[in-house]
């Protein structure tokens, strides 16, 4: 393995999370609509709960609460993300 993989390791990380973050919209409906899901809270009928929807903003499910709705993404091999 080469070293030089891992010399800039937070600055890439950085680098990453800045770039993420100009996506747009459109950009983020396109990236990983089918590998990534995000989980929000929500408020239903007074409850508190987590809304899980496909990274194109497709509603695809709801949980209890983060930890769940974290298990059911990753049990159908998608990558969970925070919207807050």
């Amino acid at each position: 393995m080469n070293s030089s993989n891992h010399d800039n390791g937070p600055q890439q990380a950085s680098t990453v999370a800045l770039s993420l973050r100009q996506l747009s919209g459109a950009d983020w409906q396109r990236f990983g609509a089918q590998e990534i899901a995000y989980i929000r809270p929500v408020l239903v009928n007074g409850v508190q709960g987590m809304a899980i929807h496909a990274a194109d903003g497709t509603p695809i499910g709801a949980a209890p609460n983060a930890e769940m709705a974290i298990a059911a993404i990753l049990q159908h091999e998608m990558a969970p993300a925070l919207v807050h």
